[in-house]
C-alpha cells in the first residue's frame, strides 16, 4: 500500500494530532446540531485536511528538503488552509460539538479581561496586517531560516505562527460581522488584503532575482528532488511567494465583493444570505 506511506508522519507531533483531531471531532458532532450547509462542510474539511497533510505526513519531509516545496507548505498553512477554514464559519459548529463543560469553560475564558485585551489587540487591522506580512519576511531571513530548518522546535514554532497569523488575518477580512468587537467595513477588509500584496511581491522578487544561494541549508541536508539546482529551487520558491500569495488576496477580495452584492440583493426578496 504505497499510498499509505505518504500519510505516515515524517516527524510525529502530538500537538498537530490533538489540535486537528479535536477540531475534526467537534465539527463532526456539531454538524448534527448546527446543520451547516454542504459548501461550509466542504470548506472546513478541505482546509483542515490541507493543514494536516502539509504538517504531519511525508510531505513535511519534502518541505524540509526542498525550498519551493517549503514555500508551498507555507502557502497552505498561511493562506489556503486558514482561508478555507474561515469560509466555513466553523465557530458555531465547533461550539455546538463541544461537551457542555468545555463549552462553558470556553465562554468563561472568553470573558476574562486579559483574553479580551489580547484578542482585540491581535484583531486590530494594523496589527493583523503587520503580523501577517512581517512573519513571512522574518522566517525567510537567511540566518533565521537556517536555524529554523535545523532545530525541530523552532521549525514547529515557525509553522504554527504562520498558521495562527493566517487564521487571524483571514478571519478578520472574510468574516462579515464583528470579530471580538472589531467591526470592519467592506472597504477596510479589501484594503487589508491589498496591503499584504506589496510585501509578498517584494520578498518574492528579492528571492527570485538574487544571483547567489540564500538558503544553503537545503544543499547541506540534500534536496529531495534531483535535477533542480539551488538557484532554480530558490527561483521557483520566489515565484510561489511573489505570484500565488498575492493571488489569494485577489480571491479574498472577490469573496468580499460577492458577499456585499448578495447582501444588497437578497433583502429585496426577503431572503437571507447563506
Amino acid at each position: 500500500m504505497e499510498w499509505f506511506y505518504w500519510l505516515v508522519p515524517w516527524e510525529e507531533s502530538v500537538l498537530v494530532v490533538a489540535a486537528t483531531g479535536s477540531a475534526a471531532l467537534f465539527f463532526l458532532r456539531g454538524c448534527a446540531v448546527a446543520r451547516p450547509s454542504p459548501h461550509r462542510k466542504l470548506c472546513f474539511w478541505g482546509g483542515l485536511s490541507l493543514v494536516y497533510l502539509v504538517s504531519h505526513t511525508q510531505l513535511d519531509y519534502y518541505s524540509e528538503h526542498q525550498f519551493f516545496i517549503h514555500r508551498l507548505q507555507h502557502l497552505a498553512l498561511h493562506h489556503l488552509g486558514p482561508f478555507l477554514i474561515v469560509l466555513s464559519r466553523p465557530c458555531p459548529v465547533l461550539l455546538a460539538g463541544m461537551p457542555p463543560s468545555m463549552r462553558q469553560a470556553f465562554h468563561l475564558m472568553a470573558g476574562w479581561k486579559p483574553v479580551q485585551y489580547l484578542a482585540r489587540a491581535l484583531c486590530n487591522p494594523v496589527v493583523a496586517v503587520a503580523l501577517f506580512s512581517m512573519l513571512i519576511g522574518f522566517w525567510l531571513l537567511p540566518s533565521i531560516h537556517f536555524t529554523a530548518m535545523i532545530d525541530w522546535r523552532l521549525y514547529r514554532v515557525m509553522n504554527w505562527s504562520m498558521f495562527l497569523s493566517g487564521l487571524i488575518f483571514w478571519g478578520l477580512v472574510l468574516t462579515p460581522g464583528p470579530v471580538f468587537a472589531v467591526r470592519l467595513s467592506p472597504g477596510s477588509r479589501i484594503g487589508m488584503m491589498l496591503a499584504i500584496i506589496p510585501p509578498q511581491i517584494v520578498i518574492g522578487a528579492i528571492i527570485f532575482f538574487t544571483s547567489h544561494e540564500l538558503y544553503p541549508i537545503y544543499t547541506i541536508c540534500g534536496r529531495a528532488i534531483g535535477g533542480i539546482n539551488a538557484l532554480a529551487d530558490q527561483q521557483i520558491g520566489g515565484i510561489i511567494l511573489w505570484i500565488h500569495g498575492a493571488m489569494m488576496s485577489a480571491i479574498g477580495i472577490l469573496v468580499v465583493i460577492l458577499r456585499e452584492l448578495m447582501l444588497a440583493e437578497y433583502p429585496k426578496h426577503g431572503q437571507k444570505v447563506a
